[in-house]
């Protein structure tokens, strides 16, 4: 009966370490899923026109996440069937609703980062 019981404890303390040592080797936090895509037709991308010290960009992302942006200027955003947040300048975010298509013809917002939800 003590041989069984003992056999049990240390079968417990075995998948315990096991799950202490798992949890500590694995990273925990937001998955970083999103990808810069080629632009195509039909697709249903998140989709923005940019600029920057004179050049100018047109991008594509797919699936959720979030990167960087490098701080250009945004003229205008098709979300396609993507929710989006994007985060500028001044501090602010702004979420913008999938199968929207926004233009910023005046005021475009220097965008840090981008994040697909």
């Amino acid at each position: 009966m003590f041989s069984k019981t003992k056999k049990t404890v240390g079968s417990v303390t075995a998948a315990f370490a096991a799950a202490a040592a798992f949890t500590v080797a694995v990273p925990s936090g937001d998955a970083f899923a999103i990808d810069h895509v080629e632009c195509r037709g039909g697709e249903n991308f998140l989709k923005i026109w940019s600029h920057s010290g004179g050049s100018q960009s047109v991008d594509c992302y797919a699936n959720a996440g979030r990167t960087s942006f490098g701080d250009w200027w945004v003229d205008r955003i098709s979300t396609g069937n993507n929710d989006l947040i994007y985060y500028d300048a001044n501090g602010d975010s702004v979420r913008i609703p999938r199968w929207t298509d926004i233009s910023f013809p005046n005021r475009p917002p220097q965008v840090r980062s981008i994040e697909i939800l």
